[in-house]
């Protein structure tokens, strides 16, 4: 467990966040709206990344390594700095690069710190909003300085879900066919295109669940902890903790009857 208090950590996380966000946006006004973003691609022909990716994550960095230059830092843009502090900043500079391509609303930056303990504090600030996300451990979790909880929904036909899909195409078949399976038991889905944002989502009770697979760390280490925080259950799709294979984020009156449902709709192989 970090002997830094969680709640100096979140100010941190909170400070990291809107710093790079804000120099995301304001590169991206300088664009125009409607105006394309050159970009070069990862994992596949959809994945984007582009210098204001990069740019956000040098900043974060930078930072980091000026005011906690022993802890380790992973980043989604290629940062991997080992750490001797035991704590691990995991840093997602534009969650949502596809929204930020198109000039969408729904993209965020994503900062948060674990110990060996999980979660620590973090931090997820959506620029186009100017909503910052953020939770402490034990602390509870807050959008924009005020307290947030998840909703009170017990039933899950009534439950409005969120989730995402992988930039490959097989695995964005086999996503498909569950969420085919699974929208006549449920109110309806949404997909924002940011995993971060929907965690956040489910926290102040925007949507009552979040599902989805093949997730980093960097795209979960803040949202989670803030997702959890704020009353939500947490887990992959079994029993365990979320993980790449798995997560499961869900006000807990739904999330034991979600998990079900993920498990009856499961595509076949």
């Amino acid at each position: 467990m970090s002997a830094i208090p969680s709640e100096e950590l979140c100010v941190l996380a909170e400070r990291l966040a809107r710093a790079a966000g804000t120099q995301a946006l304001a590169a991206r006004r300088r664009l125009g709206t409607g105006q394309a973003v050159t970009h070069d691609t990862k994992s596949t022909v959809t994945d984007p990344v582009t210098e204001f990716d990069r740019a956000a994550e040098a900043l974060i960095v930078g930072e980091l390594r000026r005011v906690r230059p022993d802890d380790a830092i992973i980043g989604e843009e290629g940062a991997d700095q080992p750490g001797t502090t035991g704590l691990e900043w995991h840093l997602d500079p534009i969650d949502g690069t596809v929204n930020f391509v198109y000039d969408l609303p729904t993209w965020c930056t994503s900062v948060g710190v674990i110990d060996g303990d999980g979660g620590v504090a973090g931090a997820v600030y959506v620029p186009v909003l100017d909503e910052m996300f953020s939770a402490a451990r034990g602390a509870g979790a807050t959008l924009n300085g005020d307290p947030i909880t998840v909703s009170s929904v017990t039933s899950l036909d009534v439950a409005l879900v969120g989730t995402g899909f992988s930039y490959l195409p097989a695995r964005r078949h086999e996503q498909s066919l569950r969420v085919a399976a699974m929208l006549p038991e449920i109110r309806d889905i949404r997909r924002f295109g940011s995993a971060a944002i929907d965690l956040c989502l489910v926290a102040c009770g925007r949507v009552d669940a979040y599902f989805e697979q093949y997730l980093n760390s960097w795209d979960t280490a803040a949202g989670v902890l803030i997702a959890r925080e704020a009353g939500a259950t947490t887990s992959d799709f079994g029993t365990g903790d979320p993980s790449y294979d798995g997560v499961v984020v869900a006000t807990p009156g739904i999330h034991a009857t979600l998990l079900a449902l993920i498990a009856r709709a499961a595509p076949v192989r």
